[in-house]
């Protein structure tokens, strides 16, 4: 095959085969991504099972002489080969197959065949066995089967693989003192052995047929361990680095400005509430981060209604107080508008005094009106700017940017993210990063994929949140939710449907936003039915808003757009259509909009079967969860055993650094070492821990930061 050529999916070239193409789209460029790119299982070619010995329902390997190879054309045209061992005879049977092979399994020729055993009226049979002339040695370890495409044939991948392993550095980079944990201690011959991880990488890809095969399928073999531990410690490397970088970083001091004419003191007065014991300890420990000089890089988490946007408020009042401007960005215009009446109704009576205001910025504005903000920003007038991504466009220049708060912080790609940070206060410094999130992140990964983050948790929530009722309901009694409905519009209260899609797909035979708006406009007489989805213009979408929060509407139908951010507190009732369809965390945001007023509220899950008149495995415990909790550190502990690190983080996007072996399910004590390794490694061993980050990260280091 000769040697592979290093390509990158962008650097693909027309005159590479199809199979180059392939290994380039699954990002197998270097030499050490084909050495990592491991076996999905492995097939037992070492050893021939005598025909007479194959049991029915097994995978057998049998060799023997063709004595017969026709074409039959009843029931259905298919080639049946006969083969005989002398111990037995079986039929291999081929509905699609080519004149080549008919040459390959000619009369009289020996061949090997792989495939399941079956019983039948004439006996054995292999219904499309894997099959070659038994020619030269049986191999001496299982065959690799490895994740792969339509382009890219398992002999091809399989070449390629084993061609990097003949070329690839595995050079050690752990030190001698830092062996990995006794669950990668091997017993062998009595003595203890710690494999290497040219040992581990030579074995999986090639393992010895004695091998306990479940000790590879669920990676409890220690040369899984070896892997595992090594990519965990790469990450923590990487994040360990990221923050020693940060500490060397310059950020505006922002020291606190509690005194009666600060802006902090003239929002805790201007409150209509008493801070909670959480929001007080948070707002402590930001306010001690904004006061060094190393810029802040902290993660503020808290259940749906922790009340978050208080914290951010006055985390914002002590940035202005000490001359600086503060942005805060947000993933969809309905939440930015949200943070933005709240901030304005707090912040711009006591802004105004000082000749200042806050600045409105999304990509839907007027010309004039975002003509107006940008000067404003540019000249530092908008003491506080709040919008969406529109926030970090090339044309926005903040004079004094101190500090940047980014909510729902996981739903912007990391190089989004960067470009904020990247809106620098002012010489060489940068700005305080506040990140949030209503998805509060489970303690295994937080160490995990944000070590290099400090975590404040608000733990929590205010009082007077009224218990919410959740109902988990067939979709087959559509109706009796109707009904329940129009009792409470009638009552006065307001209600929410959400639906899954906003028009119809042949793929999913799911009810649209639009169909269900007619649907319930026209079982509710009388009563103002509103529609809002992401398609609609922005203006639209606001006028909806406003009607519904103003109480002119009735029931709003809406797509995911409300997940997050909308605060009606009349509307009682959240009816979740076809709920089987929603993340788990997804459907707690949902049900976090009702519940803020003092009336009874209820969240139904009004589900759907599938065509096999059964739901889902992860669908039934996505519901059983929502149906036993509503607390979100646990429904978020749910959700990532449901869905895995990789999902749950979703938008760490572009540069996607999630682990690919170890789980953090099962591998805490190797989390734990890989924590207590890395910063001594960077420490001592500075070459060896830029190698170790090289082999396992590439160029995804970077995006670890964000």
């Amino acid at each position: 095959m000769g040697k592979l050529p290093a390509v990158s999916p962008k650097s693909a070239k027309p005159n590479q085969s199809p199979a180059q193409r392939a290994l380039a789209r699954l990002g197998l460029v270097r030499d050490i991504d084909l050495a990592l790119h491991l076996p999905l299982r492995y097939e037992d070619e070492t050893r021939i099972t005598p025909i007479r010995n194959a049991r029915e329902g097994e995978v057998a390997q049998i060799e023997g002489t063709v004595l017969d190879c026709s074409v039959q054309l009843r029931p259905r045209r298919q080639l049946v080969v006969v083969l005989d061992d002398g111990t037995g005879r079986c039929e291999l049977r081929f509905f699609s197959f080519y004149p080549s092979q008919q040459k390959t399994m000619a009369v009289g020729e020996r061949l090997r065949a792989r495939g399941e055993v079956r019983g039948g009226f004439w006996g054995r049979q292999m219904l499309h066995p894997a099959f070659r002339k038994a020619e030269g040695p049986l191999p001496a370890a299982l065959t690799p089967v490895y994740p792969s495409t339509a382009q890219l044939p398992q002999a091809y991948l399989r070449r390629a693989v084993a061609m990097a392993l003949t070329r690839v550095r595995l050079d050690e980079t752990l030190a001698p003192e830092w062996p990995v944990p006794p669950l990668a201690v091997h017993g062998q011959n009595g003595h203890l052995h710690i494999w290497s991880l040219r040992e581990a990488l030579l074995f999986l890809h090639h393992p010895a047929p004695d091998v306990a095969l479940a000790t590879l399928e669920d990676h409890s073999h220690p040369a899984w361990q070896r892997l595992k531990a090594e990519e965990l410690l790469a990450q923590q490397l990487s994040q360990c680095r990221s923050r020693a970088e940060r500490a060397r970083l310059r950020a505006p001091v922002l020291a606190p400005g509690d005194g009666a004419g600060s802006l902090h003191a003239g929002l805790m007065a201007a409150l209509p509430f008493a801070l909670t014991g959480a929001q007080q300890r948070v707002g402590r420990e930001i306010a001690h981060d904004l006061a060094r000089p190393q810029p802040m890089h902290r993660l503020l988490q808290g259940d749906v209604g922790a009340g978050k946007t208080v914290v951010a408020a006055l985390a914002a009042a002590r940035a202005m107080d000490a001359g600086w401007q503060c942005a805060l960005m947000a993933p969809t215009e309905i939440l930015a508008s949200q943070h933005f009446a709240k901030l304005v109704q707090w912040l711009q009576p006591l802004l105004q005094a000082r000749g200042q205001c806050v600045a409105w910025l999304v990509g839907g504005q007027k010309k004039k009106e975002r003509a107006t903000a940008l000067e404003a920003i540019a000249q530092g007038a908008a003491a506080l700017v709040v919008g969406t991504h529109a926030v970090i466009q090339q044309q926005v220049r903040f004079a004094r940017l101190g500090l940047a708060v980014i909510d729902e912080q996981h739903r912007f790609g990391v190089a989004q993210r960067l470009a904020l940070r990247q809106k620098t206060a002012g010489g060489e410094m940068e700005p305080h990063l506040l990140m949030m999130t209503a998805t509060p992140i489970p303690r295994t990964l937080a160490m995990s994929y944000y070590a290099d983050l400090d975590v404040s948790t608000l733990d929590e929530l205010p009082p007077g949140r009224t218990p919410v009722v959740t109902r988990l309901i067939a979709d087959s009694r559509r109706d009796e939710v109707i009904a329940r409905l129009a009792q409470q519009v009638a009552r006065g209260r307001q209600a929410y449907w959400v639906c899954p899609l906003i028009e119809e797909s042949e793929a999913l035979d799911l009810t649209n936003a639009t169909a269900t708006h007619a649907e319930l406009a026209e079982a509710l007489p009388g009563a103002s039915v509103g529609l809002l989805h992401s398609r609609m213009p922005a203006g639209e979408k606001q006028a909806v808003m406003e009607g519904f929060k103003a109480g002119r509407t009735a029931v709003l139908v809406s797509t995911t757009v409300i997940e997050v951010g909308v605060d009606v507190p009349n509307a009682s009732l959240m009816v979740i259509d076809h709920a089987e369809r929603f993340g788990l965390s997804q459907l707690h945001q949902l049900r976090g909009r009702v519940g803020r007023g003092a009336a009874a509220s209820a969240c139904v899950l009004l589900y759907a079967r599938g065509e096999s008149g059964h739901l889902a495995q992860a669908a039934r415990e996505r519901l059983k969860a929502m149906l036993q909790t509503h607390d979100g550190f646990e429904i978020a502990r749910r959700d990532l055993d449901i869905r895995g690190p990789g999902e749950f983080l979703g938008a760490r996007q572009s540069g996607d650094a999630m682990l690919r072996f170890a789980d953090l399910a099962q591998d805490g004590a190797l989390l734990d070492w890989a924590r207590a390794v890395a910063p001594q490694m960077l420490a001592r061993y500075p070459a060896l821990a830029q190698a170790h980050i090289e082999r396992w990260l590439g160029g995804r280091a970077e995006f670890l930061k964000a």
